[in-house]
């Protein structure tokens, strides 16, 4: 376990929570003076409260909770959303609501997930050409979605 550094720059701010034992996400929750409506086709960023040090080398990767999305189609408009080392700010999280009804986020509500991932920087090579593979260039769909 990698340790986090939180502060609560402002009050109510909750410490993300790990529901369950072998959970990877951390839930983080809402932090607003009045409920927020997001109308579907809408976005918002709502902040959490919390500013986190993220230890160098490691990254937080906010994400959208499966239930929101499953039963209202709110979900995040940038999943996985990725904070850096560096950042110092608070962490907000921008929902969108691709449900048909409107969704009202409530102060304290989970309303994404939080992990920690280590970064594995590249270091680019120019080259003149590079290896073919049987995929090759085949993009999007290009593998089939039946087992094929």
């Amino acid at each position: 376990m990698e340790k986090i550094e939180v502060s609560y720059k402002s009050e109510g701010g909750n410490e993300p929570v790990y529901k369950s034992y072998s959970a990877s996400g951390a839930d983080l929750f809402a932090n607003i003076s009045r409920d927020i409506v997001i109308e579907p086709g809408k976005r918002h960023l709502v902040p959490t409260g919390i500013y986190l040090e993220i230890p160098e080398g490691y990254e937080a990767q906010v994400r959208p909770r499966s239930g929101l999305a499953a039963k209202y189609g709110l979900t995040l408009l940038n999943a996985p959303g990725t904070i850096d080392a560096d950042y110092r700010g608070e962490i907000k999280v921008l929902l969108i609501n691709l449900g048909e009804s409107s969704f009202k986020v409530h102060n304290g509500d989970r309303i994404a997930q939080i992990i920690f991932t280590p970064v594995v920087k590249g270091v680019f090579k120019a080259v003149s050409e590079i290896s073919s593979t049987k995929r090759d260039k085949g993009g999007f769909g290009s593998t089939g979605y039946r087992g094929e």
